[in-house]
């Protein structure tokens, strides 16, 4: 089973984000605008309860937090994948990090960047073109985070939500 751990957004954020998407984005339907905490991990269906506890005691360890998204960025020259800056606050970051230890596989494949991917698999004239107009855009975007998602992968692709966890214990 192919899981991941996410925050999706409010849904003003996420309709923002998909104004791009749906142009710039293959995965638009596949998913909806998240920020990852954990990339994709392949588990057996035994390991689930484990993992599952372990997502219910970080959820009762951070408190809701406030979330900054503040402009648009990329990964270049790595690869041509546009997305919308979310500013790394320590809650976000030790959520991250508890994502990566006890019952989940340890590896990482990239630092923490957290974001909200609008626009991927681009050609190079294409990408940079994109990401300069997007660059222009002014916008601060604010709201809180009060819980985070265990998904899953469907046959088809698609990611759909196991379960979510409220931060605070709440």
């Amino acid at each position: 089973m192919k899981c991941g751990v996410v925050i999706f957004p409010s849904k003003f954020v996420q309709d923002k984000a998909n104004e791009y998407r749906k142009r710039f984005d293959p995965a638009y339907t596949l998913i909806s605008p998240h920020i990852t905490l954990r990339s994709a991990f392949e588990i057996n269906e035994d390991q689930l309860p484990n993992i599952i506890a372990q997502l219910n005691e970080t959820a009762k360890q951070i408190e809701p937090f406030e979330m900054e998204i503040n402009r648009v960025s990329s990964f270049a020259p790595v690869n041509n994948v546009i997305y919308l800056k979310v500013t790394p606050g320590d809650a976000l970051k030790e959520l991250h990090e508890k994502m990566h230890t006890g019952a989940f596989p340890e590896t990482k494949e990239y630092a923490f960047v957290p974001h909200i991917t609008i626009g991927q698999q681009l050609q190079d004239a294409e990408f940079s073109d994109i990401l300069g107009q997007l660059r222009m855009i002014q916008f601060t975007l604010n709201e809180v985070v009060d819980n985070f998602k265990l998904v899953y992968q469907l046959e088809n692709g698609a990611w759909e939500v196991y379960e979510t966890f409220k931060l605070g214990g709440k």
